[in-house]
C-alpha cells in the first residue's frame, strides 16, 4: 500500500495558487476510479488502486505549514513506513513543466516539507513539480500563493496528465518509468511526416522538366527517280 500526499492549501481562495499544484494532481488521479473524498486525518482521503497497488490519496486541509499534522496521521492509521509515502509538490528550483523524483534529502525551505519532515522524517519520496522561481527571494512568497497564469495553462495540463499516466509506475516503485511517461506528455515525439524536403521558405520545388525526345523522320514517299533527281540539284 502507498500513501500518495498532494500539498496545497484549502478553500477556493486558494484553489489556483501555484502552491497548490499538489492538490491538482491528486484531484486529477482521483477521477480514475477512486472513491469518492471523504474527511478523515484533518483533510480528503480516497482509496483506489494503481496497477496491482492499493494507494491511498491524502489532501492534507491543515494549511501548507503543518501538513505533517495529517500525513503523520495516516501513516500511523495505515501502520505504513515513510518509504510508503510519496509527496507531490511545487518546487521553484525546476523549470515550469519539469518533474523529478527524489527519495531523502532536506526541505530546501518547503514549509509543507518542513512539517513533514517534523512529523515522519525525512525518508519519504517526493514528486518535485516545476512551477519555475520568480526571480528573487523577496517575491517567492507572493509568487507561489498567486494563480497560475493563462500562459500556464498548457504546461501545466500536460504535467498533471503526465503524472496521472505514470502514477502506477510511481506506485510499483517505477521511478524512472513515471519520469518517461511526464516527459511524453510534456515533451511528446515529433511525428515523421515521411515527406520530400522542401524548398526555401516551405515551397516545395516543382520537378525539373525532361527535355522532349525529338520526332521519328517522316518516311520518304520520293520515287527512286525523283530521290536521283534532288541528289544532283
Amino acid at each position: 500500500m502507498k500513501l500518495f500526499v498532494g500539498l496545497g492549501n484549502p478553500g477556493a481562495k486558494y484553489a489556483g495558487n501555484r502552491h497548490n499544484i499538489g492538490f491538482m494532481v491528486l484531484d486529477r488521479l482521483a477521477e480514475n476510479g477512486f472513491a469518492p473524498w471523504r474527511a478523515k486525518f484533518q483533510g480528503k482521503v480516497t482509496e483506489g488502486k494503481l496497477g496491482a497497488e492499493k494507494v491511498i490519496l491524502l489532501k492534507p486541509e491543515t494549511f501548507m505549514n503543518l501538513s505533517g499534522q495529517s500525513v503523520g496521521e495516516a501513516m500511523r492509521f495505515y501502520k505504513l513506513t515513510p518509504a510508503d509515502v510519496i509527496v507531490f509538490h511545487d518546487e521553484l528550483d525546476l523549470a515550469p513543466g519539469k518533474a523529478r523524483v527524489k527519495t531523502g534529502g532536506g526541505h530546501a525551505g518547503h514549509n509543507g516539507l518542513r512539517s513533514i519532515h517534523q512529523h515522519i522524517g525525512a525518508e519519504y519520496d517526493r514528486v518535485r513539480l516545476g512551477i519555475g522561481h520568480p526571480g528573487h527571494k523577496d517575491r517567492v512568497a507572493g509568487y507561489v500563493l498567486s494563480d497560475f497564469a493563462k500562459a500556464d495553462e498548457n504546461w501545466l495540463d500536460d504535467l498533471i496528465r503526465g503524472c496521472v499516466d505514470g502514477a502506477a509506475d510511481l506506485a510499483a516503485g517505477e521511478n524512472a518509468k513515471f519520469g518517461n511517461a511526464v516527459g511524453l506528455r510534456v515533451n511528446p515525439p515529433r511525428s515523421s511526416t515521411g515527406t520530400k524536403p522542401q524548398g526555401p521558405k516551405g515551397i516545395r520545388q516543382a520537378p525539373t522538366p525532361r527535355p522532349d525526345k525529338p520526332a521519328p523522320p517522316a518516311p520518304d514517299s520520293r520515287s527512286p527517280f525523283e530521290k536521283l533527281k534532288d541528289k544532283f540539284k
